[in-house]
């Protein structure tokens, strides 16, 4: 019967085909966000956020549709989440530490410090460990909803001043994040100063600060931060950061399934990226580093510990709401199952 059908008609019928595949849907819902990050496009992890909006872009054939704030560009990077969450933003790409303000719990979901060693490791706490749940239940608390998390790896420091151990911490003024980490390091003899992730380099620059917490190396490098301070640390062990994409809990709900989908596996893949680009990354830093001149420790295994057991004395401490000491037993529950605590 083939053999009759004119070529004509199996042209149109070709056209046809490759018009229902190409084309979308008249009636597509269309999905407009706006996300702003701390971090500079130039950075690393910058650029990974930049290619996870491209992926989402493309992988929904245009249906979602995103505009990009970097380096705190539209509000200061511990507002980012009141302004999604009141919709002056969409969704926020920076990180749950920076709310500990509102809820020490977010420490547990934002950086945990002196626990887990990889990001692979505070990753799995998160999707198999119970984690994602007592996660959710926090952001939806204060109309926000996680969409994932991205783990970097440990953080190094910055200085102007030597930092190869303990000892090195005694009077030290250092830019800190909000949070727990301002209690541990105190401990340690530190002087943390908590200010804007922007106002680092500043600060710096000006002597306010003697060194800073910022970032992996890499992106520390891409800060410039190594312009000024000549001393750094590495491998990094105070603090593994979850960045995160987290939305408006109204504007997610509104969002059709498979926008919600490419947006949540997605978040996966950039995830292991910035893992496995972090791992490269920073060992190029630090080679490069070094050869400038700048001096990067390692600091001994008694050091490294004292700063954990400090780190870890202080979890219960911070832990003042019901949803933090929850967070804190998940926690501490998991990383003996990992044989990481006793």
């Amino acid at each position: 019967m083939l053999k009759h059908i004119s070529k004509g008609l199996l042209a149109c019928v070709a056209a046809a085909g490759l018009a229902a595949v190409t084309t979308a849907p008249a009636d597509a819902q269309t999905t407009k966000l706006r996300i702003q990050t701390h971090y500079a496009p130039e950075t690393p992890s910058g650029q990974l956020l930049t290619e996870y909006v491209d992926n989402i872009q493309t992988m929904s054939n245009g249906e979602i549709e995103v505009e990009m704030f970097y380096s705190s560009s539209v509000v200061k990077s511990v507002e980012t989440f009141d302004a999604a969450a009141t919709g002056v933003l969409d969704c926020d790409a920076t990180g749950g530490g920076y709310q500990t303000g509102k809820n020490p719990a977010f420490q547990f979901v934002g950086d945990i410090m002196g626990g887990y060693a990889t990001p692979v490791q505070q990753l799995s706490w998160l999707y198999y460990g119970g984690g994602m749940d007592a996660a959710q239940e926090l952001y939806n608390k204060y109309d926000m909803q996680l969409v994932g998390w991205i783990v970097y790896g440990q953080e190094s420091l910055s200085s102007t001043k030597p930092i190869a151990g303990l000892e090195d911490l005694k009077d030290w003024k250092f830019r800190s994040p909000p949070g727990m980490e301002t209690k541990i390091f105190e401990k340690l003899g530190a002087k943390p100063i908590v200010m804007d992730f922007t106002e680092i380099f500043t600060a710096l620059e000006s002597g306010i600060i003697d060194g800073a917490d910022a970032s992996g190396i890499a992106n520390n490098v891409g800060l410039g931060l190594y312009d000024i301070a000549k001393y750094a640390n590495y491998p990094g062990f105070h603090s593994m950061p979850s960045d995160h994409i987290a939305c408006n809990k109204a504007v997610w709900d509104a969002m059709p399934e498979h926008h919600k989908r490419i947006m949540t596996v997605a978040i996966g893949d950039t995830a292991l990226k910035s893992a496995l680009t972090f791992e490269k990354k920073n060992a190029e830093a630090v080679a490069a580093l070094k050869e400038q001149g700048v001096t990067v420790s390692a600091w001994s295994e008694d050091d490294l510990q004292a700063f954990r057991t400090a780190a870890q004395e202080t979890w219960p401490e911070f832990a003042t709401t019901p949803e933090a000491k929850a967070l804190v037993e998940s926690h501490t529950n998991y990383l003996r199952q990992l044989g990481l605590v006793q």
